[in-house]
């Protein structure tokens, strides 16, 4: 599939909605809901067995997906905030709360996601921490270095706030 050029149009959802999905192990989604099918403007059968990155807009630090994934494969649930590209190109901010789906063997078989509308305040503070990290990540002409120093770069401005990514997160709505 094409990846769409970002616009400048936000799209919105209501507070009282939530954006479902369910991945497998290697975040090829299998479930998408229908507030996540009309916000990201895409048909059901176009996001089944997509993987998720297809909603990725280039705004985002890939360490922040490094830390989520780094959480949910060791059986974590993680709360991040995320900037989604819709299929024609529009953005749309969540707070993402993904949790890892146990089978009977208590082995991990994917992946669920539920994503609620942010407040403002939130988007407007992470939104420079964002830009900081993508900032260093483009410092590297190599992808995987470039995602190693940003990652490096949000541990170290966690460690300094002595606060975990997700205290983090949760501070930013205060």
């Amino acid at each position: 599939m094409e990846r769409p050029t970002p616009t400048k149009t936000e799209r919105t959802f209501g507070e009282d909605e939530i954006i479902v999905s369910k991945t497998d192990l290697k975040g090829r989604i299998l479930y998408a809901n229908d507030v996540f099918c009309r916000v990201g403007m895409y048909a059901e059968h176009e996001l089944v067995g997509q993987p998720h990155s297809i909603l990725r807009h280039p705004d985002m630090p890939r360490c922040v997906f490094q830390l989520l994934w780094e959480e949910i494969s060791q059986g974590r649930e993680v709360f991040a905030y995320v900037k989604n590209m819709a299929k024609n190109g529009d953005f749309y901010w969540v707070l993402a709360h993904v949790t890892p789906s146990f089978n009977a063997q208590g082995r991990i078989e994917g992946y669920h996601s539920n994503r609620r509308k942010p407040e403002r305040i939130a988007i407007e503070r992470v939104a420079p921490l964002y830009q900081q990290l993508l900032a260093e990540e483009a410092k590297h002409a190599d992808r995987k270095q470039g995602q190693a120093a940003g990652y490096a770069l949000l541990q170290r401005l966690l460690a300094e706030r002595g606060l975990s990514y997700e205290e983090f997160a949760f501070a930013l709505a205060a």
